[in-house]
């Protein structure tokens, strides 16, 4: 799990690098690098969060 990853707590907004059809994401759970994230335009999605480094979003 990359060190970003690693900082993801729930709550926490996100995007998907390379799934920006999925639109903004809202953390809801980082487990064991397992990060469990709900979409707007795609829904619950659990992320590998050592594949996938999410980005973090501050301004919305």
């Amino acid at each position: 799990m990359s060190d970003m990853n690693a900082l993801l707590a729930p709550g926490m907004l996100v995007r998907h690098p390379d799934r920006p059809d999925w639109g903004l994401g809202q953390v809801q759970s980082n487990i064991g690098g397992k990060i469990t994230v709900m979409f707007q335009h795609f829904g619950k999605v659990v992320i590998d969060g050592g594949r996938i480094d999410l980005e973090p979003v501050f301004d919305s």
